[in-house]
């Protein structure tokens, strides 16, 4: 069992929808990450996803992929994402982390290396969104045996010919992007996702949570309202964008993750 599979277990008990926040590493500067994964359990986030930057960053939109090149500007590395889960859990050693981002990075560490690094950090899983299943034998296998959920992407597109495939060896909880298209375009609609959603959990035991598009508390309770938790994103990373202070920043986390936990 991982932090992520307890967080899960804890909320279906609870009766309550996980609240999934996206940032990236290093945007504008490790501080102000840290400031930030610091403030984010009070403020109800129930799983961090933290961006590992990257210079091509093709499945994110462009509030995403700024943040990512002011992180690489600012000269953030592995090391410093690592480090920054280290100095998080010195103050916290319950809630879940997720490294989100594209196999290079892991590649040119190696993957052995990488594997060995994060979890002595403290990172609980790994979404890599340019590693097919096929290419399972070359991490998602090796992370899920050092104790790391793998957890994959499920698309409007994954028909039923394919959604066993993508299930096979995902572990934690199937992302389902809500709409076709990168990161913060167009509002998913409660009313599509949810035949998508019982697809999917017709296929499998793991929660599902949702993501694309969520940008108001309305919409982060509708959406969790038809699956297991909801993900934000470029929402909370062009508030930092736009240089907000760290308190405004987490009062309006703090407004989507009561959205999704009102579902």
């Amino acid at each position: 069992m991982t932090r992520i599979d307890d967080t899960f277990a804890r909320l279906k008990a609870e009766r309550k929808k996980a609240f999934v926040a996206y940032i990236m590493g290093g945007d504008p500067d490790v501080q102000t990450t840290l400031a930030i994964m610091q403030g984010m359990p009070a403020a109800g986030v129930d799983v961090i996803e933290l961006g590992m930057p990257f210079t091509d960053p093709m499945a994110d939109g462009s509030t995403v992929q700024l943040a990512g090149q002011r992180a690489l500007d600012g000269g953030m590395t592995m090391d410093q994402v690592l480090d920054l889960v280290r100095a998080f859990r010195k103050g916290d050693q319950a809630t879940p982390i997720v490294l989100m981002g594209y196999y290079n990075p892991i590649y040119s560490r190696g993957v052995d290396r990488f594997l060995a690094d994060a979890k002595e950090a403290g990172i609980d899983g790994l979404i890599v969104v340019d590693l097919p299943p096929e290419e399972d034998a070359e991490l998602c296998i090796p992370a899920q045996a050092a104790g790391l959920n793998f957890i994959r992407l499920a698309t409007p597109t994954t028909d039923d010919k394919r959604l066993p495939v993508v299930l096979k060896n995902t572990s934690g909880f199937v992302y389902y992007v809500s709409i076709t298209g990168i990161t913060g375009s167009a509002a998913p609609q409660a009313m599509d996702v949810a035949p998508e959603v019982a697809r999917i959990k017709a296929a499998t035991d793991l929660p599902v949570v949702v993501g694309f598009g969520i940008t108001t508390p309305e919409a982060a309770q509708a959406i969790a309202s038809v699956a297991d938790g909801c993900v934000v994103g470029s929402a909370i990373v062009k508030l930092i964008g736009e240089k907000r202070p760290v308190a405004e920043v987490l009062a309006q986390v703090a407004d989507l993750a009561g959205g999704a936990h009102a579902a």
